[in-house]
């Protein structure tokens, strides 16, 4: 017997993935050129600091310093849409709190020259790594490099592959995907016609920057693992996924309730955030618990930790 399909059926089949083909890499990206502006920034010291990326695309970002000594720095690698602007409200928590952070922009998003695509994201995030081993007033044995959404899939790889990968003290990854080719096909089969279709389109997208690829390639920089177990955009269990392939000393810390990037709404958790950073930075050997944790969650220490503690963040931190 012989299978067959209506005409319009290979029709639009055929039209959907000469549609998809040519967009595989930018349906991951979304960047905007103008700033927005917040006035919380004047609340924190900031500069912009410019530099290149191997290829030579020039490169744009924030460096914010608290009004004090800083406690360490931190390279942030945001989401795929818009720019470091509507970003920095993820950090400057963190600034209030004594921490330097260098935000930067992909190419072709914010004040960065070129265009967004998959091989130069990695390559910027690299750049941006030496970048900030080589930026003055930096303690580089105090450097921490934290990702959210596309950013935690970014900074996976660029750890794995920075030659300071030995120097950089944790990777944090909040609400990261586990691979390009699998959130492509979960996206794909959200839309109904192209449900039957997933699979093949899916190999449309690269797998060589998935952090499912490099995760277990990052020893032996501590790695911790934040979501929310209420994201629709990238569930769950992507990030269960990541804990899973990563080698120790590694944690994931659970967020009930919280949807995508807004693990860090809940307050115990920045809390508990701020005790790992502190204990990292503070030279204990690499994979302890953190000091002070309380007995109810020190033998998760490498293992899953739920949070249940939320507070509401100010409009510009959501």
């Amino acid at each position: 017997m012989t299978l067959r399909f209506p005409t319009h059926f290979a029709l639009l089949l055929l039209a959907s993935s000469l549609a998809i083909l040519p967009a595989c890499d930018s349906y991951f990206f979304y960047p905007q050129r103008n700033f927005v502006a917040n006035p919380h920034l004047d609340r924190v010291f900031h500069e912009d600091l410019f530099f290149e990326a191997p290829d030579g695309v020039r490169l744009h970002g924030w460096f914010l310093r608290p009004y004090k000594e800083p406690r360490g720095t931190i390279l942030f690698l945001h989401g795929n849409a818009e720019n470091i602007s509507t970003h920095v409200g993820a950090v400057l928590w963190l600034v209030m709190e004594g921490y330097q952070v260098f935000l930067i922009d992909y190419r072709g998003y914010g004040r960065s020259k070129g265009t967004p695509e998959m091989e130069g994201i990695h390559v910027d995030a690299l750049a941006a790594i030496d970048r900030l081993f080589r930026t003055e007033g930096v303690d580089k044995d105090r450097i921490v490099v934290f990702g959210q959404s596309l950013g935690g899939a970014v900074a996976v790889y660029a750890v794995a592959n920075s030659p300071h990968r030995d120097r950089i003290r944790a990777l944090v990854i909040d609400s990261a995907f586990s691979g390009y080719r699998r959130i492509a096909r979960e996206k794909i089969a959200e839309v109904v016609l192209l449900w039957p279709f997933q699979a093949p389109l899916s190999l449309l997208v690269t797998d060589r920057y998935s952090p499912s690829r490099w995760i277990g390639r990052i020893r032996p920089v501590p790695v911790l693992i934040l979501h929310g177990d209420a994201d629709k955009v990238v569930p769950v269990r992507h990030g269960e996924r990541l804990y899973r392939l990563a080698e120790e000393p590694k944690q994931l810390w659970v967020a009930p309730g919280a949807g995508h990037i807004r693990a860090l709404s809940d307050g115990n958790l920045r809390k508990r955030l701020l005790s790992y950073l502190d204990s990292i930075l503070r030279g204990r050997e690499r994979g302890e618990t953190e000091p002070g944790a309380p007995e109810s969650w020190k033998s998760f220490s490498r293992k899953t930790v739920s949070f249940s503690e939320t507070i509401l963040l100010p409009r510009h931190m959501r």
